[in-house]
């Protein structure tokens, strides 16, 4: 079975190889149809420190790393700042 990946931006990197990334979905409300965002945080595995505060990061399912972190950045689709 493939693993699931989702595409967020990070928001912080100030753990240790770890990064803190906010994945934003859009859904229409189920009565009333209007559009409402909704984010949620993942902590993800950053193996290199590599990940800046407004990258845009492809993030994969992975085994528990630790008690939060099941995530793991696989790569990045942009680099960026939070401005």
């Amino acid at each position: 079975m493939p693993r699931r990946q989702l595409k967020g931006k990070v928001l912080s990197n100030k753990m240790e190889r770890t990064a803190v990334v906010q994945v934003e979905r859009i859904k229409a409300h189920p009565l009333y149809h209007k559009v409402i965002k909704r984010r949620k945080k993942y902590l993800a595995h950053d193996e290199e420190n590599e990940a800046r505060p407004g990258d845009v990061v492809l993030i994969e399912e992975c085994r528990p790393l630790s008690k939060n972190k099941h995530w793991r950045i696989v790569s990045w689709l942009v680099r960026g700042d939070i401005r």
